[in-house]
């Protein structure tokens, strides 16, 4: 039997009308009977298309209101039969029933109702049901059957079968694949909006990816890497755009990109965000991009050279200027003036990102070897009111505004994380120690003389008054830690002893 199959008659079903009318005079003109059912028929008919309606074949009109109309064994049957074997003919012929050969469907936009924010009665509305089991059972049966969910493979389909005269076995089997990712991204989209409104972790995560666009390489130059996407939501990063690229995207510039944002994101304020292998290496708040961006380089100078830069408003010449002699890798902002784009463009390695900034809440997903690790995201939400001051020296009000900003800074620095800061703006960080000591002195030595009435942030309890004391010792003049330790009264008297004014938060920020 041939391997190539001819397309006699083909089912046309989709919500998405795009190109359906060109596809459909297209298959006309090739001597194709098409079955349309519903909306699609409708607009078949008044392009002046000959379409028989589903009606017509099922004998039975649609139903509650539009919920039944292709479930019926005469569309099924005619989809799901299997033309090598003899018995699945005979069967068709017995029951008058014409197998198709052509399967176009694609579904309710429930994914874009959920965005739209509709109601609940909306959006169960829009789960389909009779669409996911045309292209499900057309799938399963593509030895005898094409089937083609994406609109934009209506030129292809038609350009085969016009050279070929049938579809191809290789190309009706990648149809398939095609059509059952586009199921399975679409049921996990419905399971997790279900799942979503549940109080507790959800009972199920489905995470449907497709690939956005192939790597130079992972990690490491043997590595395969790859960007994907979230098949249910808007986009890597929430649609962003590389609107500069003076070389492509890397692996690692991806993941820089997430932990530069995510802290950017975080301040209400002009902010700059400079991150270095996956850790800020400077962070400051400044009354404009251009201030805060400078202030944040000169956090640590040495690091921030190759870093990926953060902003959290529209970038204006001034903060593309204030960045040209230094070596960046990316740059990432909600938006860019023309005048910042012209001087970008003058950086021939530079890459300019736009993406919409990351919004607070949902689903942290580890993946592991066959599972995968989730957890809430971790907001910095705890308001100053709710801080106890344990010390006997109240902070200052410019201490209050340091010590704020530091916490929320070493959140985003991986543990354990120290950071001293000064008239919001980072002097030093210690991050990814195996001792919170280290990170203090390492904090301690990349400040020098900046530690000198500057604070410290700790992501989590001290376990020893040690990681104080060298920070004390360089100048540092008020903590903020969670708290939560045996030895925090220790760690409190050693503070108390050189002058400290100490802040406990009661909630930890560790980051792994």
């Amino acid at each position: 039997m041939s391997e190539t199959r001819p397309v006699r008659r083909a089912l046309l079903a989709v919500y998405d009308k795009a190109g359906v009318v060109e596809l459909a005079r297209g298959l006309v003109e090739l001597g194709v009977e098409l079955v349309s059912s519903g909306g699609t028929a409708t607009a078949l008919r008044e392009a002046g298309v000959p379409v028989t309606p589903v009606e017509e074949v099922t004998g039975f009109p649609e139903m509650l209101d539009g919920r039944v109309k292709t479930l019926h064994p005469k569309i099924h049957g005619g989809i799901l039969a299997d033309r090598r074997r003899p018995e699945h003919l005979e069967q068709l012929a017995r029951h008058g029933i014409a197998p198709f050969d052509l399967v176009v469907v694609n579904l309710y936009p429930f994914r874009e109702t959920v965005a739209s924010g509709a109601g609940s009665e909306d959006v169960i509305e829009k789960i389909d049901i009779g669409g996911p089991a045309m292209v499900r059972a057309a799938a399963k049966n593509f030895e005898s059957v094409g089937v083609v969910v994406d609109p934009a493979r209506y030129g292809e389909v038609l350009e085969e079968l016009r050279r070929e005269g049938g579809l191809s076995r290789e190309t009706r089997r990648a149809l398939a694949a095609e059509a059952f990712a586009h199921t399975a991204a679409y049921d996990a989209a419905v399971a997790g909006w279900f799942a979503a409104r549940e109080d507790a972790l959800p009972g199920f995560v489905g995470l449907a990816l497709r690939k956005v666009d192939d790597l130079r390489y992972g990690e490491n130059p043997h590595q395969r890497g790859a960007l994907f996407e979230e098949v249910a939501g808007p986009g890597a990063f929430g649609g962003a755009e590389v609107l500069l690229a003076g070389k492509e995207m890397s692996f690692n510039n991806w993941l820089d990109l997430d932990a530069a944002y995510a802290l950017a994101a975080a301040f209400d304020e002009p902010a700059a965000v400079i991150v270095k292998h996956n850790n800020p290496c400077g962070a400051a708040i400044g009354g404009s991009l251009a201030d805060a961006y400078r202030r944040a380089f000169e956090s640590d100078t040495v690091s921030a050279f190759g870093g990926i830069v953060a902003f959290n408003r529209e970038v204006d010449r001034a903060a593309a200027e204030a960045m040209a002699d230094v070596f960046t890798e990316v740059v990432v902002a909600p938006a860019y003036s023309a005048e910042a784009l012209e001087a970008f463009g003058l950086r021939r390695s530079l890459r300019v990102v736009r993406a919409p900034l990351p919004a607070a809440g949902g689903l942290d997903v580890r993946v592991l070897p066959g599972g995968a690790l989730v957890q809430d995201r971790d907001p910095v939400t705890e308001p100053r009111e709710g801080m106890e001051v344990v010390s006997s020296r109240e902070p200052t009000e410019d201490e209050w505004r340091d010590l704020l900003f530091a916490r929320t800074v070493a959140a985003r620095v991986k543990s354990n994380a120290i950071v001293f800061a000064r008239d919001r703006a980072t002097v030093g960080i210690g991050a990814g120690q195996m001792s919170r000591v280290d990170s203090s002195v390492l904090a301690v030595r990349k400040a020098g003389d900046r530690a000198k009435g500057a604070v410290m942030a700790s992501d989590a309890f001290f376990p020893f008054p040690d990681a104080v004391e060298a920070a004390a010792e360089a100048g540092v003049t008020a903590v903020i830690h969670p708290g939560g330790s045996i030895r925090d009264e220790e760690v409190l008297r050693a503070a108390e002893a050189r002058g400290l004014a100490v802040v406990v938060t009661g909630v930890r920020h560790f980051r792994h």
